[in-house]
């Protein structure tokens, strides 16, 4: 596929971006900042720019396709894909309304831009901060465990509201339009280097990972979520919650329930180290499996209890 990924130069993007590129996809990164990484194609985009971001779309992708056949000026994109990563990234890096204002605008432009251009395939990142849960003034504790994607999206915070607005804007272009768009719901994203670097303290002490629902997503699956979701059709509107199969704590199961869920009502039975944020959906219409784990560079303190 040719794929025009925003924000490929971000946290979770300079590691996905590129992984595409190594399954055979040509990969162009929209971003303000070059990512500069030598199987990806580097374009300056202001995507709070409407016309910048149409004309990005609408142009050729790279020098490469200059030897290729001329396309006439009104055809479809050159692009098979968009991958919508790009986003402030977080509360309390810029003032709120900056960040809703940046990110809904950024998405409106890059769904109305993929959907009359004809793209057929649009995968954008969300958020689990659209449960309410990561940034929410105090204590809150999702309705029911393990946390899927029918649990309501009532956050706070501008982050999580840009994100709950970007989802309902790409529902509506993805009825108006007929194109496979989904949703992914990520995680708190942790590099490869980060596991020695953070977790021990989160295996001493798992209160750190309450606002996380104790989860997180290593950025190699989450490369392979987006693949898998590149790779499946048909499924029109769809969200995924995106994480690692096993918590960020070593906390067994029932200990977390126990110390922070006491009173929250537990669906189903759960393994001993399951995640509380349900990857279940993601398993089952995409076929995703994830590798990794905090597991294979740390030794768990609670080893044989």
């Amino acid at each position: 596929m040719r794929i025009f990924f925003t924000g490929g130069s971000g946290k979770a993007g300079h590691h996905v971006a590129p992984f595409l590129a190594s399954q055979g996809h040509h990969v162009t990164n929209a971003d303000l900042t070059a990512l500069r990484h030598a199987d990806v194609t580097d374009l300056r985009v202001d995507l709070t720019d409407a016309g910048q971001v149409y004309s990005a779309m609408a142009g050729t992708p790279s020098g490469a396709d200059l030897d290729g056949p001329a396309r006439s000026t009104g055809t479809a994109s050159a692009y098979d894909a968009v991958v919508h990563y790009a986003a402030i990234p977080s509360e309390f890096i810029a003032p709120d309304a900056t960040t809703f204002a940046t990110n809904t605008t950024a998405h409106y432009n890059v769904l109305e831009a993929a959907t009359r251009l004809g793209i057929r395939k649009v995968v954008f990142a969300s958020s689990e901060t659209t449960y309410g849960i990561c940034f929410a003034q105090g204590e809150r504790k999702p309705l029911y465990v393990p946390v899927d994607e029918e649990h309501p999206v009532v956050p706070e915070d501008s982050y999580a509201m840009s994100k709950v607005a970007g989802e309902v804007v790409s529902r509506s272009f993805q009825a108006r339009s007929g194109a496979d768009v989904y949703g992914l719901r990520i995680n708190n994203v942790i590099e490869p280097h980060e596991y020695a670097e953070k977790f021990p303290a989160f295996l001493a002490d798992p209160s750190l990972r309450r606002r996380n629902v104790f989860a997180y997503i290593d950025t190699r699956d989450l490369g392979q979520m987006t693949l898998r979701a590149l790779e499946t059709d048909g499924l029109g509107f769809q969200v995924f919650n995106v994480a690692n199969a096993d918590m960020s704590v070593a906390a067994t199961t029932q200990e977390v329930i126990e110390r922070f869920y006491s009173g929250v009502e537990v669906r189903r039975e759960m393994g001993r180290d399951e995640t509380f944020y349900s990857i279940d959906k993601a398993r089952e219409l995409l076929g995703y499996a994830p590798q990794h784990s905090w597991r294979d560079v740390l030794a768990d303190p609670r080893a044989g209890a």
